[in-house]
């Protein structure tokens, strides 16, 4: 099926049929003529059925693979329904969300503008305020990781809310496993040439605190952090 919009959105969800709908409506109202595919890394809670039921393309997998796992499914989906590499065309603009903004999705507005206007090839979406969150070792580790192998220093290096040429979706993908996505996105597309750019945003998202949970959660995250640096010095 080749793309015929001017935007493709890929909103990665993790059981979140409770909040995925005021997601998918949130994108729509703000971008209208985009085509939304929801990357379902195996839900149990009727998450793709949700996706379906809100009109929009699903990629699923069977089994939970991870963030960067799901996240890749999708983005090798859109590029080869996208233009051939040296067609001339410059394909779709893509936009990465995050399933669980609910509502506040309808501010990523701004996020594609600098993009769009060709001042940058990626754009990265910093919360205007901090919600939830442990003591920052996760994200202070990539956040070192990037300035270390990258040489670019980033608020929000773990933000999942992105824009990105379709060039730069090439370019950086597949993602890396997991929770590291987003910590080897930076640093593989620095090193591609890419351009990057962080734009403050009133969002919010379902926040993990200072519970057992969380902090097993943020450990994760730290492991895949941890990989993505060990395998890309």
């Amino acid at each position: 099926m080749a793309i015929k919009h001017d935007t493709v959105i890929i909103v990665t969800a993790y059981n979140e049929a409770d909040r995925l709908p005021a997601t998918l409506a949130a994108l729509r109202s703000t971008f209208p003529t985009s085509h939304i595919v929801v990357a379902d890394d195996g839900s149990q809670d009727g998450s793709g059925e949700v996706a379906l039921g809100e009109g929009a393309q699903l990629v699923r997998s069977p089994k939970t693979i991870g963030k960067g796992g799901i996240a890749s499914m999708a983005a090798e989906q859109v590029i080869k329904d996208g233009p051939a590499v040296g067609s001339g065309d410059a394909g779709p603009l893509v936009i990465l969300v995050d399933g669980d903004l609910a509502e506040s999705a309808a501010r990523l507005g701004p996020l594609i503008e600098p993009v769009l206007a060709g001042e940058s090839d990626i754009t990265i979406a910093v919360f205007a305020r901090r919600v939830g969150g442990g003591f920052g070792f996760a994200v202070n580790f990539s956040r070192w990781a990037t300035r270390n192998l990258a040489g670019i220093e980033l608020v929000a290096p773990i933000s999942g809310q992105r824009a990105l040429t379709f060039d730069a979706l090439r370019a950086v993908t597949p993602f890396a496993p997991r929770y590291g996505m987003e910590t080897a996105m930076n640093i593989d597309a620095v090193r591609a040439g890419l351009r990057l750019r962080e734009v403050q945003l009133e969002l919010s998202h379902r926040a993990t605190g200072k519970t057992l949970k969380g902090f097993l959660h943020r450990a994760a995250q730290l492991r895949d952090f941890v990989g993505v640096y060990l395998r890309r010095r």
